[in-house]
């Protein structure tokens, strides 16, 4: 046989044997055992390679599929496991350089032509020989083939290709860069390595970098990158780059080829045959032929920015800034922008200029980051060398302006950062450029923008040249321009950094500004003003900047130096008279019929100044007594009326007058700005004495008329625009924003001055500008922009609303009138038969409303009920036809209007409103709903109506209600109408919008019987009448008559059942309570019979099953556990013969519907467990079953069904883990209900059960779900009250439990990852255990296997949310052992502090302060670093036992801290433990830490005792004095 396989060598060099039989008879010797040829692998091996490459040299013909399959041959050899574990015994198996050879070729030829011809398996043979070190030693042996292999595959990936190549490509690429990484390291002539990498791998490993960067590959699709790959090459590139063109070894050939030049004195050194690398690797950059000409400005602009980085990186320490600095104009010489002349910025594109200016910016960041530029160095030793290139670069950005580019501002506001003066010459264009003359309208660019120029004010404010900043600011405003074209001076950016620096400087600056803005507007444009509409413009723009100087700077007070205080007055009094009075002057005295620009400018801007000037007037009044102000005292005087404040000093009343209709032609800042001045004249009045005078309060009227009647108008017009919030930025479309928002912020002031009419007016607006509707996606910039809806919205929630009563009177009458609006609009017949009808539709008046309670209420004593007229009115209305019908759109309204509603606080009405509302709502609850309407929004609609009558019940006016309709009408009334639309709606009975309106009619029905009884309004008539309606209810009589279920209401059944229920569970309780105290109506008795009876019926209908698969209704589980707790509280309670009888009978009666039911929810428990309510109602069903013996099947065990259900819950893979934590509770009420009535067999089995559960075995057989239920039922066996017997029975199994989950622990803890949800509640039981103390855990070495739980247990590379569950559970278990088990902690110190120690250094390692990434994990730690706090105090409060231990816990402490370095917050909560320990060690232990820790260790102590005796020491000695 031998012999015939030895053939095989033969047969493969043989000429006459055909390819395929020769592949067939090589595959065969390859996997075959018999076939014994000598070094069978390399033979085989060598004669794939050699057919190969006879074929590449033409010397052999082969078909393209035979070639194919040789590659894969070959590739199937490499990838073999039999030829690794052949290479890993020691065999050695030689490659031919012909091989790699040929593989470097097909790259070649991939690269070139993008031809893939084989190329897939030619690249898996690549990845197979450099996968395996044994067989990669080819390529790192010959240096020139790995060189040669790497530049052609990344040419090849820089040809973007695509498809199944694409993963397989760069695989091998990564590979060949490790092991060319590997060479670097081991290269010992640097001159090769450079030469190697800046001629064959710089230019392809750029442009693949770039393309990297930008995503090429890593989009979703198949064949696609992963991004991690992608990210691991650019970092090994990054990685080549370092060490092949910027080795140390090279640092002075750079040196001489950057700064012998510069100082002309050229010396030769080591390295002197390496002619100028920095030229080199640049002329290599720049080369225009290596890629694509659409992609050339990008990859040089990025390689620029990774260059310098490497540079830095490489060579970057002290003393070499100015070599560093040389290298910064020859990269930057490579960019575009660098050769750019004046008016060529259109020379390059959007994009170009972007991605340049990105580059710009890192390369001025590193500069900066990196300290490289030192302005004196630079000015003494380099004669401004960096100076005049930043200059350079400063002027290209200035004479380029690229204002849409954020870039282009982070570029200046670097460069401003490191000198000032780098700008001081472009300054004011820099100003203009960058601000004045700026359009920004994108969010990016208008936070790079405020950063510029808070950096601009920031530098200037730290020189003390604030007033230079704004002389240049006011020369570039009065340029001649075209002002209309320009943006704002003063938007929301800008003005908020002006007013923050402002706010820092002192008052001198402040007023040195201040008078040169005055100076300019007097000289430049005050006198130029007429008919000039930019001239205009600029007065409002300098207004706005004296509007933000005056309201910034700080106020003046007591403690003012005098000279301040006298110039402030000075520039006050200056100010009004050369700069207000003379504006105020141009305005004309008859207003034309539409104004021109330039007199609308005027006018804002001399109402700006007039507003600016009365509110800081008053300020300075206020805060300081010697100031004088030109108005006069501000407070404490009592005026005449002729003399009440006017708007400003010196300006007569009848020009305000003129002024006052001048504006009202337009609305826009000065109309905005006249109602600031009559708020101030309003609060300028109420700061006199004799402000309650009646020609005070006549004023304060006429002011607040004013205000609001202003901008009437505007706020018609229903704007959507949004307002920042800055006085320069309201304008004719803003203003009514600007307008609302003045109004609302001051209607603490203006509610008391206004007429009835007035506030009717505001209450209308509030309700018309509420978001009704979905709200609506805002962009960022936008977010925090004011609209009317938000402050709309915003008032509506606040608390004072409710107690402004005026205004919360009117709006609670426009809410109901926009509602009775709607409802009448949907009115079927003659308006004037539905007023009759329902007349509170039609009444605006609340008190009228609340009045009719006087109207229908009996003469009589407290507690007896009125008449019903209005509720039998709306009955017969509901039983016949309803007069009112709306359809989808009317629906949508009043849904809007509800949501409203549901904002006020209903509960706390007076009772007029709250009768009246009640009324409303009832009436679109019962108004009947159009063919438009969709199931879904009826339901919506309904469901929220009961939800406000709901809340509205709870209110303290809820009696007011029932003097006008009896209780039991209205649940007449309410179910009527519900009945008859149920009907309608096409809806399945487990939807859960369906559901939810379920529970709010039970919930409104169950409150309404509830107060019927807390206020024992006749209870009898009452709830003989509700049951009396629900008998002959049309959904009752068909159930009873038993008509074919299909023809019946579904949803009415399920109706008459809650309400049956809520009966039930109403009445049930209260005769209850009955008993205790007094003896119960019988009358009430016999009505719960009959209701009894009643659900009984309703429920064996609803439970008949259907078809296959069907479930019980979650209503029926909740009424089926209502009725048997009705049942059972009768069957208890019933003392007399007859009733006790009847009773047995019901309970009798009923028993085949509860044992149907009790063995359905068996079944269904596991699938209703995903459902909160339905499974808490099956619970309650299953342990009300359990308490009622008679009820219970003769043939099985109770206890053993409901168990094995509960354990199918448990075990239920389906079921996630945070519903079974949630259902957890549920299950432990039945549990200890089952455990208490239970036998000692009973619990015996549940043990059994539970000790299979925890046998190590199912986690071997991956059941982890068998070993958490396992572990679940422990738990919620620990948490039952256990007594005698049974009690024992659950000790006894203790250790074995204990040793059960030692071994499940370690399982789950080998796993990877860790099984954390084995371990978790693994560790919740094993602490509930040890709660149990040494009673149930008496032998030690059960406890010292929590320990080696503990220890077990892994702590490192856990994400955020597992780490902040494990902990916390480990904490729980070592404090249990702690205080649960005083004597094992005798012996076990040691084993408890090293688990304790393990926590500690967890926390610091998460704690420390990582170099990337954000806080967000913070939180966790924090709490975990608590819990360590305050173990370290339950520690302290044993010194006894851990004193001699406490030198060694600060120690570790030291030793462990001394690694990281702790976010403050996590280092303070340690500090404040370890402190705890430091008051246990005395004297000789603190000699003790100092000798014998290692020297670095020991000023970390000597820091942490300085502290401690400081801060902590101190404080307690401190308040040792003070204890008895």
């Amino acid at each position: 046989m031998a012999a015939v396989y030895s053939g095989i060598s033969l047969k493969l060099k043989s000429k006459t044997t055909s390819w395929e039989d020769k592949l067939k008879l090589a595959h065969f010797a390859w996997i075959s055992h018999q076939c014994f040829l000598p070094n069978k692998e390399q033979v085989l091996l060598d004669w794939a390679r050699q057919s190969l490459v006879a074929f590449y040299k033409k010397k052999l013909e082969l078909k393209e599929d035979i070639v194919e399959r040789l590659w894969i041959y070959i590739d199937n050899i490499l990838h073999s496991r039999k030829l690794q574990n052949l290479l890993k015994n020691g065999k050695t198996i030689n490659l031919q350089i012909s091989l790699v050879k040929i593989i470097n070729e097909r790259v070649a030829e991939f690269s070139l032509s993008g031809s893939q011809r084989n190329i897939c398996a030619v690249l898996r043979c690549c990845q197979g020989i450099l996968s395996t070190p044994a067989l990669a030693v080819i390529y790192t042996a010959k240096q020139e083939l790995m060189v040669a292999l790497l530049s052609q595959l990344c040419w090849s990936a820089c040809r973007q290709p695509e498809g199944a190549v694409v993963a397989q490509l760069f695989e091998v690429i990564h590979l060949a860069l490790g092991h060319y990484l590997l060479i670097l390291q081991q290269q010992v002539n640097p001159r090769r390595a450079f030469g190697d990498v800046t001629a064959h791998l710089l230019q392809p490993c750029l442009v693949l970098r770039h393309l990297l960067s930008g995503g090429t590959w890593t989009q979703a699709g198949q064949g696609q990158l992963r991004q991690v790959l992608s990210r691991d090459i650019r970092s090994q590139i990054e990685a080549m780059f370092r060490g092949g063109i910027f080795q140390p070894e090279l640092l002075s050939s750079y040196k001489e080829g950057l700064l012998d030049q510069q100082q002309g004195d050229v010396k030769t050194g080591a390295m002197k045959n390496l002619l100028a690398p920095m030229d080199t690797v640049l002329n290599r950059l720049v080369d225009a032929g290596y890629c694509a000409a659409s992609l050339h400005t990008s990859v040089v602009a990025n390689s620029v920015a990774l260059l310098y980085k490497l540079f830095l990186d490489s060579y970057f320490k002290e003393g070499n800034q100015l070599l560093c600095f040389q290298v910064l104009p020859r990269l930057f010489g490579c960019l575009k922008i660098s050769h750019l002349q004046e008016e060529q910025s259109k020379a390059l594109s959007t994009s170009d200029w972007t991605t340049e200016l990105l580059v710009v910016e890192q390369l001025l960041n590193s500069v900066a980051n990196n300290n490289i530029y030192n302005i004196a160095a630079d000015r003494i030793r380099h004669e401004e060398a960096q100076f005049r290139f930043y200059r350079h670069v400063a002027e290209l950005l200035i004479n380029h302006a690229q204002a849409p580019i954020p870039a282009w501002f982070r570029c200046l506001k670097t460069l401003i950062s490191l000198n000032h003066l780098i700008l001081e010459p472009d300054l004011d264009d820099l100003l203009a450029s960058a601000w004045i003359d700026a359009e920004v309208t994108e969010f990016r660019t208008k936070k790079a923008q405020e950063a510029l120029i808070r950096t601009v004010f920031q530098t200037y404010a730290k020189l003390r040249q604030v007033p230079r900043l704004f002389e240049e600011v006011l020369g570039v405003i009065c340029r001649p321009a075209a002002e209309a074209l320009r943006q704002p001076v003063l938007a929301s950016g800008p003005s908020t950094v002006l007013s923050a620096c402002l706010l820092e400087l002192p008052p001198s600056q402040i007023l040195d500004t201040w008078s040169l803005v005055l100076e300019k507007f007097q000289s430049l444009v005050l006198p130029y003003l007429q008919s000039d509409a930019d001239m205009a413009l600029k007065s409002l723009s300098l207004s706005l900047l004296l509007h933000c100087i005056m309201f910034n700077m700080r106020s003046l007070d007591s403690s003012t130096p005098l000279p301040i205080v006298r110039r402030t007055q000075c520039m006050m009094e200056r100010m009004m008279r050369e700069l207000v009075q003379p504006l105020l002057a141009l305005l004309p005295d008859t207003p034309g019929p539409e104004p021109e620009l330039w007199l609308q400018k005027v006018s804002d801007s001399v109402l700006l100044l007039s507003y600016t000037w009365a509110q800081v007037d008053a300020m300075f009044s206020l805060n300081c007594s010697q100031y004088h102000s030109m108005s006069g005292p501000l407070i404490g005087v009592a005026l005449e009326i002729s003399n009440l404040p006017s708007l400003l000093p010196g300006v007569k009343t009848q020009h305000w007058k003129k002024i006052e209709k001048f504006t009202a032609q337009f609305s826009s800042l000065g109309t905005y700005c006249l109602e600031q001045l009559y708020l101030q004249k309003m609060k300028r009045t109420l700061m006199q004495t004799s402000f309650r005078s009646e020609g005070a309060i006549q004023s304060l009227r006429c002011d607040a008329a004013f205000i609001i009647g202003s901008g009437r108008k505007s706020l018609n017009q229903r704007t959507t625009a949004s307002w920042d919030g800055q006085v320069g930025m309201v304008s004719g479309l803003t203003y009514p924003v600007a307008h609302w928002h003045l109004i609302v912020s001051n209607l603490t002031i203006l509610i008391s001055y206004l007429c009835p009419d007035d506030v009717g007016y505001l209450a209308s607006v509030l309700l018309r500008t509420l978001p009704m509707g979905k709200a609506q996606e805002v962009s960022i910039d936008e977010e925090a922009y004011i609209t009317l809806e938000k402050i709309s919205k915003a008032f509506l929630h606040s608390p004072l609303f409710p107690e402004m009563q005026s205004l919360h009177s009117a709006f609670l009458t426009c809410v109901t009138t926009s509602c009775s609006s709607i409802l009448c609009s949907g009115a079927q017949r003659d308006s004037g038969l539905v007023s009759q009808q329902l007349p509170w539709l039609f009444e605006k008046d609340h008190m009228v409303v609340g009045h009719w309670e006087n109207r229908f209420a009996k003469a009589g004593p407290e507690g007896i009920e009125p008449r019903g007229e209005i509720a039998q009115n709306l009955l017969s209305l509901v039983k016949s036809d309803f007069p009112i019908q709306l359809e989808g759109e009317q629906l949508e309204s009043i849904l809007g209007l509800l949501e409203v509603i549901s904002a006020l606080q209903l509960d706390s009405l007076l009772p007029p409103y709250h009768v009246h509302y009640f009324l409303v709502l009832l009436s679109m609850a019962v108004t009947k709903l159009g063919c438009s309407c969709s199931s879904s929004l009826a339901l919506k609609f309904l469901t929220t109506c009961y939800q406000l009558l709901g809340y509205l019940q709870k209110g303290k006016s809820a009696r007011s209600v029932f003097k006008i309709m009896y209780g039991s009408d209205i649940f007449e009334v309410v179910l009527t109408s519900l009945f008859r639309a149920s009907s309608r709606f096409l809806i399945e009975m487990d939807d859960p919008a369906w559901l939810e309106f379920l529970q709010v009619i039970g919930t409104f029905l169950e409150e309404l019987m509830q107060m019927l009884i807390q206020m024992k309004l006749s209870l009898v008539l009452n709830f003989r009448k509700i049951t009396a309606f629900l008998s002959s209810s049309k959904p009752y009589t068909e159930a009873a008559s038993s008509k074919q279920l299909e023809n019946q209401n579904p949803q009415g059944r399920q109706l008459l059942l809650v309400s049956l229920t809520r009966l039930c569970h109403v009445l049930g309780p209260f005769l209850k309570e009955q008993k205790l105290g007094q003896e119960a109506p019988a009358a009430l008795s016999e009505l719960l019979q009959q209701v009894v009876l009643q659900t009984g019926a309703v429920l064996q209908l609803c439970s008949v099953p259907g078809a296959r698969g069907w479930r019980l209704p979650s209503v029926l589980i909740s009424s089926v556990s209502t009725l048997l707790e009705a049942d059972l509280g009768q069957h208890c309670r019933d003392g007399g013969a007859d009733i006790s009888q009847g009773s047995d009978r019901t309970l009798l009666s009923h028993v085949a519907l509860y044992q149907g039911v009790y063995s359905q929810i068996l079944l269904e428990l596991p699938a209703l467990a995903g459902h909160d309510q339905s499974f808490q109602a099956a619970l309650q069903f299953l342990t009300l079953f359990f308490l009622a013996p008679e009820l219970h099947p003769k043939k099985d065990s109770v206890f053993t069904s409901m168990f094995h259900s509960v354990r199918r819950v448990l075990a239920d893979p389906e079921i996630p883990v945070q519903v079974t934590q949630d259902i957890e509770p549920h299950l432990g009420a039945l549990f200890t209900q089952m455990l208490e009535v239970g036998t000692t067999e009973d619990l015996r089995l549940v043990m059994q059960c539970i000790l299979q559960g925890l046998d190590v075995s199912n986690m071997w057989k991956a059941d982890v779900q068998a070993v958490v239920s396992a572990v679940t039922l422990l738990r919620l066996l620990l948490n039952c009250p256990l007594s005698g017997e049974k009690a024992s029975l659950l000790w006894r199994a203790c250790p074995q439990i204990v040793t059960a989950l030692t071994l499940l622990n370690r399982e789950a803890s080998q796993e990877q990852p860790v099984s954390l949800t084995v371990v978790g509640p693994v560790l919740d039981v094993l602490a509930a255990l040890l709660r149990q103390g040494e009673e149930a855990i008496g032998n030690p070495h059960h406890v010292s296997l929590a320990f080696s739980i503990l220890l077990t247990v892994p702590l490192d590379h856990l994400k955020p949310l597992e780490y902040g569950s494990v902990f916390p559970r480990l904490h729980n278990v070592l404090f249990s052992i702690l205080q649960c088990h005083p004597k094992v902690m005798l012996k076990a110190i040691p084993s408890f502090l090293n688990s304790f120690n393990r926590l500690v250094f967890s926390v610091m390692r998460e704690g420390r302060q990582k170099d990337k990434g954000s806080i967000d994990d913070l939180p966790t730690v924090l709490k975990c670093a608590r819990l360590v706090e305050r173990m370290y105090s339950h520690i302290a409060a044993r010194a006894e036992e851990f004193a001699v231990f406490s030198p060694f816990m600060v120690a570790q402490y030291v030793l462990e801290v001394q690694k990281v370095t702790l976010y403050p917050a996590v280092k303070s909560l340690l500090q404040e433990g370890i402190y705890l320990i430091l008051d246990l060690c005395i004297e000789p232990d603190v000699q003790f830490l100092r000798a014998s820790l290692q020297p670095g260790m020991r000023d970390i102590f000597k820091e942490l005792y300085n502290d401690y005796l400081k801060y902590h020491k101190a404080k307690h000695e401190g308040e040792k004095r003070y204890t008895a």
